[in-house]
């Protein structure tokens, strides 16, 4: 029950951060959307939890650094379930690249917190073995100017088999991006 109070004030925090450190350009930009959970047949290879919707925030954060034509940033997020199930918040290294006809790709890697079942005792949910696991993002968007964006995004957490059992989670959905 903490790590989801956790979860729910770090969500407000993404979502209405406070205006001085916007001012001071902490956050390149923030991102909210929808994901649906669980999603059978992709990284993970099954679906276990109920179909519900997840509702998605994230901060990028300003600095920066070079890399392969694109930049990496510090990313903040949650992914919180609207029905109870596993909520997580992450950190990562998020990568984008942006093209001059407004098409954006973003890779990351980081680490997760989640609030979901590390043994398999509810058959409703799954088995991640650890209390914290790899975040692995992927986006494909588009910017339609300099401060609106849509994409999809797609998301995976599991702990790679460092703990049995690894059933791993992921998510799917689209995002709308507010760039300061």
């Amino acid at each position: 029950m903490r790590i989801t109070i956790l979860i729910a004030v770090s969500a407000l925090a993404l979502v209405a951060p406070d205006a001085s450190a916007l001012a001071d350009g902490l956050i390149d930009e923030l991102k909210i959307g929808v994901l649906a959970h669980d999603v059978p047949d992709l990284w993970s290879g099954f679906q276990a939890e109920p179909d519900a919707a997840d509702i998605n925030v994230e901060a990028i954060f300003s600095p920066s650094i070079a890399f392969l034509g694109g930049t990496i940033r510090p990313a903040l997020g949650a992914s919180i379930n609207t029905q109870g199930y596993t909520s997580n918040v992450y950190l990562d290294a998020r990568w984008q690249l942006e093209t001059n006809c407004g098409v954006f790709l973003g890779l990351g890697v980081g680490g997760t917190v989640h609030d979901g079942q590390l043994k398999l005792e509810n058959w409703d949910e799954k088995a991640l073995g650890s209390r914290v696991l790899f975040h692995i993002p992927v986006e494909l968007g588009y910017r339609f100017d300099a401060h609106n964006s849509l994409s999809a995004y797609f998301e995976h957490m599991s702990n790679a088999y460092t703990v049995d059992p690894n059933e791993g989670m992921d998510r799917l959905g689209v995002r709308y991006g507010y760039r300061f």
